[in-house]
């Protein structure tokens, strides 16, 4: 095979889903408004044949292309599998809350797909420029999604505040590559990590190393929402629609823990010992203030937000350990995440009615009179997120605390533990308000046929995940073993 025929064959799902979403975008101009389902047809249709394309493309072993800018492996593959499905469920979860506050537009969709773009872009990357490209590609479409809601003046604030400290956070990360580049002459991840171990201790080119992995880590830290670089995440998920923080919410967590195996692990895994302080500290603090905040919280979404920074504590701890079993426990943890969070805010999504927003912990009271089925869903949804046996949220806090155990910071899983304990209060209190008290709204709940069949998926799997957790966690050893 030559090699442009190489570099094609590798990108195929990024070049049909690049084409695709040029067309959603201009099939959306010419249609009227009451065809729009067309728009989310196509966009659908788009992301099952760029899951078929990378499923009959898998590669057995690691290959690179356009210059070993671009490469395929398990670790892409799976994640890219993993971003296409919750985007799915995604644009069938958000399509009746759309259109009941009349912003069922082609652009939710076009912006979609091309975060989904960025993200697998991200996840590919083996080059620092093709992962700035990929990231701020990412970046921009979610700083339009937050503001999608033109009308809201709370998503228009929002999305202000996601972009200026969005892009603060890319210029440390440019910042901190740029010196990488000065330092090691090359911009692939493979030449600087050669370059890393080349680096003799206590000399001056390793002090400018750690000087470059400190702007890096920020930067990583801004991404994902860890503390104290937490700040925008609370804002963001209350401002936008509800369909955008789901969206927010689960498939860039994924991309962000992508960035992180490329960036630290294979780019700067010869520092390991300065970054894994480094994530204790933002671990311990995520943890700590995820959780406690949390229990403050009256609004839904802004406490789904601070649990949200509670799971990066948990996933850094796994990454931190810098072991194999640690990175494959910190993807198992990563995915497991964005399905519990793709399903909590699709129940909040299913109690959403036109001129109705189900964000205060209030509107939950009587859940369980009003809809049985959806109520014991959503108390899947939070024993998993709280992490109660047998859910698979359950697993993944195991996974992760196994991890630090193996690498004798015990103390560090005792914390972990500490903070679970203390988490468990603000998710039980949701399941108290449903099934103890009585409800305050007694409209009944109704939506698609689709929303009920994927909701329930979504929550049915948690519980069938967390009583067969083997075959997801064999995914996630095998990509690092």
């Amino acid at each position: 095979m030559t090699l442009d025929a190489l570099n094609i064959a590798i990108t195929w799902p990024e070049i049909f889903l690049l084409v695709m979403a040029c067309v959603v975008l201009v099939v959306d101009v010419f249609i009227e408004e009451n065809r729009r389902n067309l728009t989310y047809s196509l966009s659908q249709l788009t992301l099952l044949v760029t899951a078929a394309l990378i499923t009959l493309g898998e590669a057995d072993q690691r290959v690179l292309a356009f210059n070993d800018m671009f490469v395929q492996d398990q670790l892409a593959d799976t994640l890219k599998l993993f971003i296409l499905a919750i985007t799915f469920v995604i644009f069938v979860y958000s399509r009746d809350y759309l259109r009941d506050r009349d912003i069922f537009k082609g652009e939710f969709y076009v912006l979609g797909l091309f975060g989904v773009l960025g993200m697998m872009i991200m996840v590919s990357s083996s080059n620092l420029l093709l992962l700035y490209l990929g990231l701020e590609l990412m970046s921009l479409c979610l700083y339009a999604m937050v503001a999608f809601d033109r009308e809201n003046g709370n998503a228009s604030e929002a999305a202000m505040k996601y972009f200026v400290l969005g892009a603060i956070a890319s210029g440390m990360l440019l910042y901190g590559m740029s010196i990488l580049y000065g330092l090691s002459g090359s911009l692939a991840i493979a030449d600087i990590a050669n370059a890393v171990s080349a680096v003799e201790q206590g000399s001056d080119a390793q002090l400018g190393l750690v000087f470059a992995l400190v702007f890096i880590v920020v930067a990583l830290a801004f991404k994902l929402g860890a503390v104290p670089f937490h700040m925008w995440i609370p804002d963001v998920y209350q401002g936008s629609p509800t369909a955008v923080t789901a969206y927010l919410s689960s498939a860039p967590k994924i991309a962000g823990f992508a960035i992180i195996i490329r960036l630290l692990v294979e780019g700067l895994g010869g520092l390991h010992a300065d970054w894994q302080m480094m994530l204790v500290i933002l671990a311990v603090l995520s943890m700590a203030a995820g959780n406690i905040i949390a229990i403050a919280q009256t609004n839904i979404k802004r406490m789904l937000a601070y649990s949200t920074i509670s799971h990066v504590g948990f996933i850094l701890l796994g990454i931190l350990a810098g072991t194999a079993d640690g990175y494959s426990s910190a993807m198992f943890y990563t995915l497991a995440y964005a399905i519990m969070s793709l399903g909590g805010f699709g129940v909040v999504l299913y109690m959403s009615r036109a001129g109705f927003e189900a964000e205060e912990l209030d509107d939950y009271r009587g859940l369980n009179q009003r809809s049985p089925w959806f109520a014991f869903m959503m108390l899947i949804l939070m024993f998993s997120m709280a992490g109660v046996p047998p859910t698979l949220g359950f697993w993944a806090k195991l996974a992760v605390l196994s991890a630090v155990v193996d690498i004798s910071m015990t103390w560090l899983a005792v914390v972990g533990v500490v903070f679970s304990i203390i988490g468990l209060f603000y998710y039980l209190r949701i399941i108290k308000l449903m099934y103890f008290d009585d409800a305050v709204d007694t409209q009944p709940i109704s939506c698609g046929r689709d929303m009920q069949i994927a909701l329930s998926t979504n929550s049915v799997a948690i519980l069938a995940l967390g009583l067969y957790p083997a075959g997801l966690m064999s995914i996630c050893a095998a990509v690092f073993n």
